[in-house]
């Protein structure tokens, strides 16, 4: 998966959660039921993490992690490798 692959799999999986001012202008409590929410696209996991007081709203899908902005996207780390043998 490249870097392209995966913010269009987290883009579609933000928008099915409502989008990004949705997700980032309603945190959840990191204690409650349901802190996340996973969304399938294409056959893969997108992880949404809510923003909190102290925290981004994040989504990752297969090691690529993105904070959700109000209007955008941005990446924050790509997968790490495995060292070669």
């Amino acid at each position: 998966m490249d870097e392209s692959e995966a913010e269009r799999l987290v883009a579609e999986a933000v928008e099915r959660a409502g989008g990004c001012r949705v997700i980032v202008g309603s945190p959840r409590h990191p204690f409650s039921m349901n802190p996340t929410r996973d969304e399938v696209v294409e056959g893969h996991t997108v992880t949404i993490h809510y923003s909190e007081i102290s925290s981004p709203a994040i989504a990752i899908v297969e090691g690529w992690v993105f904070e959700i902005r109000d209007d955008e996207l941005v990446m924050l780390s790509i997968p790490r490798r495995k060292p070669e043998a």
